[in-house]
């Protein structure tokens, strides 16, 4: 049975979820990352220590750079030069003594003109080619590691969403590729293989339809197969059981042509010929059900509105006069009301022909046949059900007449099935009705 798909379980459904998922994971990643990356940036990188540390390299750079260029202290302009290389750092220049701010300036700072020794630290004393000046530098790097942390917990956040849904497209392509094995496998030949079918998404639902497929093929491959067995041995029963009443039919109506004037004599002959006849009867009776059963897929009836109680009167009668015949006792049961009922008499005659031949062979003459006919909802039934013989042997192996029996039922817009339990053989049958006008 396949599974029902719901919106929800849809493979568009779950791409969303992880497209989803996969970004509120980015976002806790990045946040937690760079979270984890201000804490070291402020107790780490930006302890005493290690700022001045980078302070100390800073002076040493800036004066090397003034006493290899001789540079003034009147001469803001080569300041600016240096500072200008130097991207994360702030320079305050000041005269002895700090009477006067000479320079301020740095990309980050640059025109805040504030010297506040709480940020920017003590003054160091530099000397320029003019004399002793003073210098206080502000030290900035730690906007380079904020963006560092943030470019870091960018790319790590979209590695976690990548990885996610790199895991769930590689689930998906897993399945997509053991479906495919298995289907190849089944197209080599290994139809005893069932196709996984887990999950209620479209892959799902696909892998259920090959298994519908793949279980419609073996019902196939196993209705042809004992179609061609039925076949087979309808043949080979039909080629021996045909030729021997012909045979005997043949000797027994040469016998006659052959001029014997004994009365007795030709009156026997004449029997034996008729008996043979009746059996090749039988045997073309049982090939015409084999190719109804397995020839043209639908009937050519020709159907007529009949009144159902007379027209089955007179099918059931015969059939009644035949059982007795035969040794047989019928007990019968007809429906209230009247209806009407669209069928093609003949092969209504030839489903009541198969039963009266399948009790014939298969049931016990010491119990009644019981006939019971019901009338309601819009629907004629027909059960027929007799008692199966103790001592009987012979298997119908092909039940060609109750197949027979169905075909032409369903094709006449009703029904037919059969009960077997060893001891009681019931066969029941039901056209639609049309009731009589009061």
């Amino acid at each position: 049975m396949i599974k029902k798909l719901t919106q929800s379980g849809s493979l568009r459904a779950q791409v969303l979820r992880v497209t989803l998922m996969g970004l509120v994971l980015g976002v806790l990643v990045f946040f937690a990352l760079s979270e984890i990356g201000g804490v070291l940036i402020r107790d780490v990188y930006m302890s005493p220590e290690n700022v001045n540390r980078r302070k100390a390299r800073i002076y040493a750079d800036f004066s090397s750079y003034v006493a290899s260029q001789g540079v003034s202290g009147r001469d803001t302009a080569a300041v600016a030069r240096w500072t200008a290389s130097h991207e994360y750092v702030t320079l305050f220049l000041f005269g002895t003594g700090r009477e006067q701010q000479l320079y301020s300036g740095g990309k980050l700072d640059a025109g805040t003109g504030g010297y506040d020794p709480q940020i920017h630290g003590r003054l160091y004393p530099i000397r320029f080619a003019d004399g002793l000046y003073q210098v206080a530098i502000g030290d900035n790097s730690q906007v380079r590691q904020r963006q560092l942390v943030n470019i870091v917990s960018f790319a790590l956040a979209s590695l976690s969403f990548l990885l996610l849904f790199m895991w769930y497209t590689g689930r998906l392509t897993g399945r997509i590729i053991a479906l495919s094995q298995e289907a190849a496998a089944v197209t080599a030949g290994d139809l005893e293989r069932s196709i996984i079918a887990d999950g209620s998404d479209e892959l799902t639902a696909l892998a259920q339809s090959m298994d519908e497929m793949r279980r419609s093929v073996i019902e196939r491959m196993g209705n042809e197969k004992r179609a061609w067995e039925a076949n087979t041995e309808l043949i080979t029963a039909i080629s021996h059981d045909i030729r021997t009443p012909m045979t005997a039919m043949i000797g027994y109506l040469g016998l006659l042509c052959g001029g014997t004037e004994d009365e007795s004599t030709k009156a026997q002959l004449a029997s034996s010929a008729y008996v043979k006849a009746m059996e090749l009867k039988d045997l073309t009776d049982q090939l015409f059900r084999y190719f109804l059963v397995y020839g043209k897929a639908e009937l050519e009836m020709e159907k007529e509105r009949f009144d159902a109680r007379l027209l089955f009167g007179q099918l059931l009668g015969e059939m009644e006069f035949d059982l007795n015949d035969a040794g047989y006792t019928l007990r019968r049961q007809d429906f209230e009301g009247e209806c009407f009922i669209t069928v093609d008499p003949l092969f209504l005659k030839r489903v009541l022909d198969n039963l009266l031949s399948n009790i014939k062979k298969y049931a016990d003459p010491a119990e009644p046949v019981e006939v019971c006919m019901m009338l309601e909802n819009g629907r004629l039934t027909l059960r027929v059900s007799n008692a199966v013989a103790v001592l009987q042997t012979r298997k119908d192996s092909t039940k060609i007449g109750l197949r027979t029996c169905e075909k032409i039922m369903t094709a006449s817009g009703g029904e037919f099935k059969t009960e077997n339990d060893g001891k009681r053989f019931t066969a029941e049958l039901w056209l639609p009705a049309e009731a009589a006008a009061e």
